[in-house]
């Protein structure tokens, strides 16, 4: 990191820029960082509170069983598909004129989900939600990289944003199974409606933009690769589980998109205003955040997926007790991100968290992996949970602010953008292949055990073996993924600041940054 890029993330004052979007004072700073943090929450939310509704939607709308994922897929795969192209107009058209924007209009696509009378207009509704959460998106996190410049202040805004974003999804299954249980699948989309109004209104006075880029233009041709790349790999992946790995669809499509992408990569090399400028992904400790955004996501996306079927099938809860088990999850991410890695992160570098939070999160995975039919709530998923959500909470904090820090201020709302692709992506493509595995070894254990008399008990034990045989596959991603993570992020503080921040301190802060207390 050069010692210009270093110093901007550092000292606003510095860059002409960031003045002009900097808050007049400090707590409106942080009434802006709750205003995004909520409109984070209800995106990710919106996300997984479908998955608990999604059965009282079928029946009342009429969706056969082969279409039915569409109402998952529609949202993850406008999502992931546009959010690079969402974060390069936020960089050229402002950060706050997108924020509003994709705020509006999530909140209105809600409306019409929720207002579906049959299986097309919900999926639509859908399809839009996740087209406006990928301007919405990237565009909060870039305000964020902007207003809170501070290494000490960032640390602690990124671990209050990486906390909301881990419990958006927890929160989305207790939420979703209140609404449905005592009101009606409808109001898992309506929810987002008067969320997102209180969002706008409040963020017209209290967020501040630094400004649109000048002189740039939307790369139309990268957009359309990126764009086209990223749905093919998370439509081709996400088709699996119904058509089986050797579908010719589900072979082509990712590989199609794949070749898209490196089509995209050489094409960001000769335009003059490139979609994703190379010089965002070149610095080796970003590239290595991107990379670790990307793989570890896969062990909450199988978390949820395993643990909610465990929870309601095996141990028979009901939606709501499901929910409010996972509860010690969203709690210790918040304890872990707010309290813990977002206190180091102005004084050790990045791998110093992220790695052992990735093995403790190995570990929960360890744990969990171990339970059976029987009831084990308190000695199995209980304490998994919460080292899973210690090790998350602390390693995706990180992240998020080791990737964004230290960026030009032109290339903020992309290289947020990048962040929440990684996620999406790596989740979409991590969630297929640990369906796969898990039905795999469910199918061979039942192969092998033959008839045990007891039909119902057999099913149950296969389904296990096949959620432990995952976990235990999750756990061996997350410890490669704190190998990779050691190599790339190297030394330094995640603020941005590494050793300009040493130096202004040990110049007695003469450029005016703040010393540590």
């Amino acid at each position: 990191m050069t010692q210009t890029t270093a110093t901007r993330a550092v000292l606003p004052a510095d860059d002409a820029t960031a003045r002009a979007g900097a808050a007049p004072d400090g707590s409106r700073r942080w009434w802006g960082l709750a205003v995004l943090g909520l409109s984070q929450l209800i995106v990710l939310l919106d996300g997984t509170v479908v998955n608990i509704a999604l059965p009282s939607a079928q029946a009342d709308l009429g969706i056969g069983d082969g279409a039915r994922h569409w109402v998952v897929t529609s949202y993850a795969l406008a999502f992931g598909g546009l959010l690079l192209l969402g974060g390069r107009i936020a960089d050229l058209v402002g950060r706050k004129r997108s924020f509003l924007t994709g705020v509006a209009g999530f909140g209105l696509a809600s409306a019409v989900a929720g207002a579906a009378d049959g299986a097309g207009m919900l999926f639509a509704g859908r399809a839009l939600q996740g087209a406006f959460a990928a301007l919405l998106v990237p565009a909060a996190m870039s305000l964020l990289t902007t207003t809170f410049t501070d290494p000490r202040e960032r640390g602690r805004a990124f671990g209050v944003f990486g906390a909301i974003a881990g419990a958006g999804a927890a929160l989305g299954l207790l939420v979703g199974g209140i609404v449905t249980e005592y009101l009606d699948w409808r109001w898992c989309m309506y929810i987002a409606v008067p969320v997102e109004v209180i969002v706008l209104v409040a963020a017209v006075p209290l967020l501040r933009d630094p400004g649109r880029r000048t002189g740039g233009r939307l790369d139309v041709t990268g957009a359309a690769l990126g764009t086209a790349g990223l749905a093919a790999i998370v439509y081709g992946f996400g088709e699996a589980e119904s058509r089986g790995w050797d579908d010719p669809l589900v072979l082509g499509l990712p590989a199609g998109g794949a070749a898209l992408l490196a089509l995209f990569v050489l094409w960001q090399s000769r335009v003059a205003h490139p979609l994703l400028p190379l010089r965002v992904v070149r610095d080796r400790r970003r590239a290595g955040a991107f990379l670790t955004a990307g793989l570890a996501p896969v062990a909450m996306f199988g978390l949820f997926l395993f643990m909610t079927y465990y929870l309601q099938v095996i141990l028979g809860y009901s939606a709501i007790r499901t929910g409010l088990a996972f509860l010690p999850l969203t709690a210790s991410m918040i304890v872990s991100s707010t309290q813990i890695a977002a206190r180091l992160a102005g004084f050790v570098a990045p791998r110093l968290i992220v790695v052992p939070g990735l093995l403790l999160a190995a570990a929960g995975m360890l744990v969990l992996a171990q339970v059976g039919t029987e009831a084990a709530y308190t000695t199995r998923v209980l304490p998994g949970l919460v080292l899973t959500g210690m090790g998350m909470g602390a390693t995706m904090m990180t992240v998020m602010a080791t990737a964004t820090a230290g960026v030009d201020p032109r290339d903020a709302g992309v290289t947020s953008a990048m962040v929440s692709t990684a996620q999406q992506v790596g989740g979409a493509v991590g969630t297929s292949v640990l369906n796969t595995v898990a039905a795999g070894a469910a199918a061979q254990w039942l192969a092998g055990h033959g008839s045990t008399g007891d039909e119902v008990a057999a099913r149950a034990e296969a389904a296990v073996h096949g959620f432990s045989t995952a976990l235990w596959g999750v756990a061996g991603l997350l410890v490669v993924t704190a190998v990779i993570a050691a190599v790339l992020l190297g030394e330094g503080r995640p603020g941005g600041g590494g050793g300009v921040s040493r130096r202004l301190v040990e110049g007695g802060g003469q450029l005016g940054a703040r010393t540590p207390e």
